[in-house]
């Protein structure tokens, strides 16, 4: 065999094993187990068997079939089958879309909600219309037709402020004229002369300001020092103070102390108070009764009146 016979045999072997690779793939990915659906739009779009059906963006399965629905022959019936275990759900929203700008129309379908009811097979998924290319050439020459409108009132608005404008204009060289530069001249002059006037009077009170700009400082300056003379000693004091009130603080409570330990012995000595004050109220009482009673133990005989012959 030749070197050319070997290097063709061996091409076509590795271009059989490429395509049984692809063959297997698509196999794997579109032949394994599916579930059917179907749809109904009123535009199809160039939508043919075999297109892609996206779910999320993600390629799940293939379109089957593209035919007027016999129920309801306005709509187009689009029968697809996905992949196993693809979670299309009430929420999921099928619509015309593209798997990208140069391939052909593909079935596009939402992700829906999780939380919505798992749509069971043959189960028919909710649609959402997309516009065709007849009515977004409609809706653009309507746009047109409103821009041209637009341009004509636009140029109408346009040639009312223009002249409104050179209105503006007029009235502006009018009050610019001659007469206004002389007045405005005539009070420039004016305003030359007061400042040539007074400016030596300016300068004497911005003289006398920075004078006494320069007395405040120094006044402030000296009220900082004298503050901070005192504030060493203040300080002192109200520490000497501190300790002061400290001391007496713990007097006191030593105070405190004491009278509660001696509470018992001061009631006693009230006690004994109060009875040697009734004691002594006692013996005044009978004192002013019985005064004798300081000299003499028992009471003296009343005394016999004689009667006088």
């Amino acid at each position: 065999m030749t070197t050319e016979a070997k290097v063709g045999a061996f091409v076509l072997g590795c271009f059989s094993i490429l395509a049984f690779t692809v063959i297997y793939l698509v196999h794997a990915q579109f032949g394994g187990d599916t579930i059917p659906y179907r749809t109904y739009l009123r535009y199809a779009g160039g939508l043919e068997p075999g297109a892609s059906v996206l779910f999320g963006g993600i390629t799940v399965g293939e379109v089957k079939a593209v035919r007027p629905w016999a129920v309801d022959p306005t709509k187009i019936e689009i029968l697809l089958q996905v992949k196993q275990g693809t979670p299309l759900n009430e929420k999921s929203v099928a619509k015309l879309g593209l798997v990208s700008i140069m391939n052909s129309a593909a079935l596009s379908i939402t992700t829906g909600s999780n939380d919505a009811k798992r749509l069971a097979s043959g189960s028919a998924i909710p649609s959402q219309e997309a516009a065709s290319l007849d009515e977004i050439a409609g809706k653009m020459a309507a746009v047109a037709d409103s821009a041209n409108a637009l341009i004509t009132q636009a140029q109408g608005e346009l040639q009312g402020i223009t002249g409104d404008a050179r209105g503006l204009l007029a009235n502006l060289n009018t009050m610019t004229g001659p007469p206004t530069q002389r007045k405005v001249q005539a009070t420039l002059d004016h305003v030359n002369g007061l400042l040539a006037t007074e400016g030596p009077k300016i300068d004497r009170i911005s003289d006398q300001l920075i004078a006494l700009s320069q007395h405040a400082d120094n006044t402030v300056q000296n009220v900082n020092g004298t503050v901070t003379d005192m504030r060493e000693p203040i300080r002192n004091d109200l520490a000497e103070l501190q300790r002061t009130l400290l001391q007496a603080k713990q007097l006191l409570a030593d105070m405190q102390v004491m009278v509660r330990a001696n509470d018992y012995k001061i009631d006693d000595t009230v006690e004994n108070l109060r009875v040697a004050t009734e004691n002594l109220d006692q013996l005044t009482d009978s004192l002013k009764q019985r005064p004798w009673s300081l000299i003499r133990i028992k009471e003296p005989k009343d005394r016999q009146v004689t009667e006088q012959k």
